[in-house]
């Protein structure tokens, strides 16, 4: 496994994120730790999670999986990088209590509390705030976040789905606080075939010194070889995949997209992942294995090459934005 400093931090991560989202709905508690030992093994040392992930009646419960995993004992939690998030509803289905959901000072002590018990630990790694709260000041959030830290349950914190100006506005707030870091991360929607990122998000990371984490670095699995699943084994795309694969412009796309990889002997879902460790700014993509398999194959593209010629291929098929702000001039 190779390693990277997260943004500006002397936090040392791993160059893939292991994310747990499946834990739980998709992937049993025994699998679920089989996955996390071969990870930590594999020197995968980034877990991320978050406080929702078990969704509807069993919000809550992928945590309560990675704690018991920790319980285990065996060093699982000194070598582990844990990163959760706070935002979403946990209240119970219907109508909500209010106070229960985003980043008031009250919400983010109460959801911290429970995130602690449920994974078992004393500290957080990473707290992230898993979307932008319109309604709260940051410098209220800042306040809740300074009392954490000082209180040694938290080390540092991210954002997730932030905008640029957002990323901005938070860190100079923070300078201006004083005695706070400010974001040293973002956790963004960013693959080949979705680079929106690159206009403002990915820019405002790198001023700031954030650490670029890419969710969804297979499109929600349209860049894992979809066509030749459906070609070689019968198997049908489905749900978003099966979606975009419907419009006959993504159709082709895809298609180039596989013969490329094809000529060059690279399995589609592995040469996503490769070409976002080459970008700049990126730490490293989250990889949300359901099984043993998958991570296998995650882990190959770390010590995946990609060729000029395949990076330049792969740049006219999915053309970016181009850089900021020309790409919003000319």
């Amino acid at each position: 496994m190779k390693y990277t400093q997260l943004g500006r931090t002397g936090l040392k991560v791993s160059r893939l994120v292991l994310g747990t989202m499946n834990f739980g709905p998709q992937t049993d508690e025994a699998d679920s730790h089989a996955i996390m030992d071969a990870a930590l093994d594999a020197g995968i040392n980034y877990f991320d999670t978050a406080n929702v992930y078990g969704w509807g009646e069993n919000k809550g419960r992928t945590e309560s999986i990675i704690g018991n995993w920790f319980a285990k004992g065996g060093d699982r939690r000194d070598r582990t990088v844990l990163a959760t998030k706070v935002y979403g509803n946990m209240g119970a289905e219907g109508a909500p209590w209010p106070n229960q959901d985003k980043l008031s000072a009250l919400n983010i002590r109460r959801a911290a509390e429970a995130s602690l018990k449920r994974l078992r630990t004393d500290y957080i790694d990473v707290y992230q705030f898993h979307h932008v709260d319109r309604s709260t000041p940051f410098e209220e959030i800042w306040q809740a976040i300074d009392v954490l830290v000082r209180q040694g349950k938290i080390l540092y914190v991210g954002s997730s789905n932030f905008p640029g100006y957002k990323i901005a506005q938070a860190n100079e707030i923070a300078a201006r606080r004083g005695g706070t870091i400010g974001l040293v991360s973002e956790q963004c929607l960013y693959n080949l075939a979705e680079r929106r990122a690159e206009m403002e998000v990915i820019p405002a990371a790198e001023e700031y010194g954030l650490g670029v984490i890419p969710w969804s670095p297979l499109n929600g699995g349209l860049l894992g070889g979809v066509i030749k699943k459906e070609v070689e084994g019968g198997r049908r795309a489905s749900g978003r995949s099966a979606d975009a694969l419907a419009n006959t412009a993504v159709r082709a796309q895809i298609q180039a997209y596989e013969d490329l990889l094809e000529k060059h002997g690279l399995e589609p879902g592995e040469a996503a992942l490769a070409w976002l460790l080459t970008r700049p700014g990126v730490t490293g993509p989250i990889v949300g294995p359901r099984t043993a398999e998958q991570l296998e194959s995650a882990l190959r593209a770390v010590e995946l090459e990609l060729s000029q010629e395949v990076l330049e291929g792969l740049d006219e098929i999915f053309p970016g934005p181009g850089p900021s702000p020309e790409a919003f001039a000319w």
